[in-house]
């Protein structure tokens, strides 16, 4: 019998933790699968999601920069999915087809409680309008905040975003000049895949507080910078995005498998794999 296919789409993608992820989660539940990290440019992920289907896929992850195009691939959406227009999971249908959801959101949420970050009435800052902002307003909004302002680059992504989003609660969008007037924010939140390039938003020095909750998305080398930033201006604490992703890829799994998996001790062993190197 051939082992379930799974894998993770992005571009790059070799840094991926979720190939270790998924196997930890298999073992966990005792479900046999194959999960793999499959480099696929933007200009090529249809014709790389076409071969993945052929060869048995039966479900992926989809990372930077591809959740925005994998929207556009799927027969069908999930009500999470077709409102941020972007898609980290794809789940393959009977009839071939790919059903696309997206579990940030829930991953990010997840995490924050876990760590005891409170939203509800509190002022939230997002860095960055791609695809990743847009799998968390949702459920941020959700979450009852005072006020949530995204920043970004290029100001008409923020504000075509907001406005978006506007049923769901107060949320506004701008440039990053937006920040100044803002005052300090109680969670902000790096969105951007700037960083990666080493390359951090110029931020005013009144957005971060002693009470500032910082969170990067990303972690390892990618969220440093900006981790490092928020502890030198003295945020009351700066955290990564490991327990984000370890808590959307526990929803994917469920998604495909109709059984969640225990995302804590997967976590635990992960941050201390990387704490070894």
């Amino acid at each position: 019998m051939t082992t379930p296919l799974y894998a993770v789409f992005g571009h790059p993608i070799a840094h991926s933790r979720s190939p270790f992820i998924h196997a930890r989660f298999g073992e966990q539940t005792g479900i046999a699968l194959r999960y793999v990290a499959i480099d696929a440019p933007p200009e090529q992920f249809m014709e790389i999601l076409w071969d993945f289907r052929e060869a048995g896929g039966r479900g992926a992850n989809v990372t930077l920069p591809l959740k925005e195009y994998a929207a556009g691939h799927c027969a069908e959406l999930s009500e999470a999915a077709a409102r941020a227009g972007a898609v980290n999971t794809l789940i393959r249908r009977a009839d071939g087809q790919w059903r696309g959801d997206n579990t940030d959101g829930i991953g990010l949420l997840s995490d924050l409680a876990r760590l005891g970050v409170p939203l509800a009435g509190r002022t939230i800052v997002v860095l960055g309008a791609g695809g990743a902002t847009r799998g968390i307003l949702g459920p941020l909004l959700a979450a009852a905040p005072a006020r949530l302002h995204i920043a970004n680059r290029t100001p008409e992504k923020a504000e075509e975003l907001a406005l978006h989003f506007a049923a769901l609660g107060p949320v506004t969008g701008g440039g990053l000049d937006t920040l100044a007037a803002l005052g300090p924010a109680d969670v902000l939140i790096q969105a951007t895949s700037a960083t990666r390039g080493g390359s951090l938003p110029v931020l005013p020095a009144g957005l971060i507080a002693p009470h500032t909750i910082a969170y990067d998305l990303g972690y390892g080398a990618a969220a440093e910078p900006f981790l490092a930033l928020a502890r030198a201006r003295g945020a009351a604490a700066a955290h990564d995005g490991l327990g984000m992703l370890v808590g959307q890829a526990a929803e994917s799994f469920r998604l495909w498998h109709g059984l969640r998996p225990d995302p804590a001790s997967v976590l635990a062993e992960l941050r201390a794999l990387l704490a070894g190197g």
